[in-house]
């Protein structure tokens, strides 16, 4: 296990009708103008947007709102909201929605108080030395955003989803109400759960052993997502169910799992973004293709991470290393078959002809990974597996 410092700033909230308390937490933070940033038309017909401005207005928080943050969060939406918050001066940033919304928050938090371009952030032009406090109220639990310090957006015109990282983008308060994702489309719960079983990958994988305790709160996460997950495709309003999967999802990114790691894999999720950024599909599902994949590619490196997820996680034994690990990506696979997510390329209406053309967006800052250093032609093996 490697050194490590360990903090997480963030104070959550958690459980039933816990949104209401978002205009208290603010104003106990001497806030009293925010940019309330959100999606599309869900926090409208599920009563968040009533419950949040209702709690704003009863606490005396002013607000500016900007609505229309989509998934894959575009950086012109960023830019237009940082020169938002510069008009009305605001103090702080309200994200309503899910990760694509925290981002965008993080990220005009950043920008707020920088004056060149906020992509320099992700270019690592500069380091951020100042940001806006973001606070969150959470409808969908996948990114982990709520509860960590990174964020990812999408610079369209150059078709790079990149991310950034910063002590300064941790929220200061997240409320977490389950009962805000009772809602959700099964397919919405389940690219959720993949999203938040690839954090754990990430780290469960990065070539790193010796972290016990680390792996088996991993294996714990993961064995909770797979178990809920299942209820929810069947039970959407299950609350339980839901507490425990948007809990899962914030312990999978909050730093808890990768004490002690050299800080995760990523690769996967690098292949990912180029597939999100070149034809906008919902990082779930490019993950639920690209993850057996990659772990396939790779595997043959070390038996040992694999076997023990066939035995923790898929009560696989009693076979050679190599058959086990291949069993156990099998059983990965086939998990996300029966939940509905997609499994290849294919599926997601990918032409074989433009796999070259991905692995050119997603290796332009290659090597990718720690398990296994990838370039180029590792990455269009990886995406020919997945196809």
């Amino acid at each position: 296990m490697q050194n490590f410092t360990y903090s997480n700033p963030t104070r959550v909230v958690f459980g039933r009708d816990t949104i209401k308390r978002i205009g208290l937490e603010i104003r106990q933070q001497s806030i009293q103008k925010v940019l309330l940033l959100y999606g599309r038309a869900s926090i409208f017909e599920n009563g968040v947007y009533k419950a949040v401005t209702a709690s704003l207005n009863e606490q005396g928080v002013e607000f500016i709102e900007l609505g229309g943050i989509q998934p894959n969060p575009l950086l012109s939406k960023v830019r237009e909201a940082i020169s938002l918050a510069r008009q009305h001066q605001v103090q702080g940033i309200l994200a309503v929605g899910g990760g694509s919304v925290i981002d965008s928050a993080k990220a005009v938090a950043l920008g707020v108080h920088y004056q060149g371009e906020v992509w320099d952030f992700f270019e690592n032009r500069v380091r951020a030395k100042a940001a806006l406090p973001v606070f969150t109220v959470l409808t969908l639990s996948a990114t982990g955003s709520e509860m960590n310090q990174f964020a990812v957006i999408t610079k369209e015109d150059e078709q790079k989803k990149w991310s950034i990282s910063s002590p300064l983008l941790y929220p200061r308060v997240s409320i977490i109400d389950p009962l805000a994702q009772t809602s959700l489309s099964s397919q919405q719960t389940v690219n959720g759960a993949v999203d938040a079983l690839s954090h754990i990958f990430e780290y469960y994988f990065d070539g790193l052993e010796d972290t016990d305790l680390q792996d088996e709160i991993a294996e714990g996460i993961i064995r909770t997502i797979i178990r809920h997950v299942k209820i929810l495709v069947a039970q959407p309003s299950n609350y339980e169910s839901r507490a425990q999967l948007a809990w899962c999802a914030a312990m999978a990114l909050n730093g808890t799992v990768g004490i002690g790691h050299k800080g995760g894999d990523w690769a996967s999720h690098s292949i990912e973004h180029s597939l999100s950024a070149l034809y906008d599909i919902d990082h779930g599902r490019g993950l639920a293709v690209i993850m057996p994949a990659w772990m396939r590619y790779v595997s043959a490196v070390d038996y040992t991470k694999f076997e023990r997820l066939a035995e923790r996680v898929f009560n696989i034994y009693d076979i050679d290393a190599e058959t086990k690990s291949l069993e156990a990506i099998i059983s990965l696979r086939d998990l996300y078959l029966r939940l509905g997510a997609p499994v290849t390329l294919r599926e997601l209406g990918i032409p074989y002809a433009d796999l070259e053309r991905i692995a050119d967006n997603a290796t332009i800052e290659a090597p990718l990974g720690t398990f296994k250093k990838l370039f180029r032609g590792d990455v269009l093996e990886i995406l020919k597996l997945a196809y």
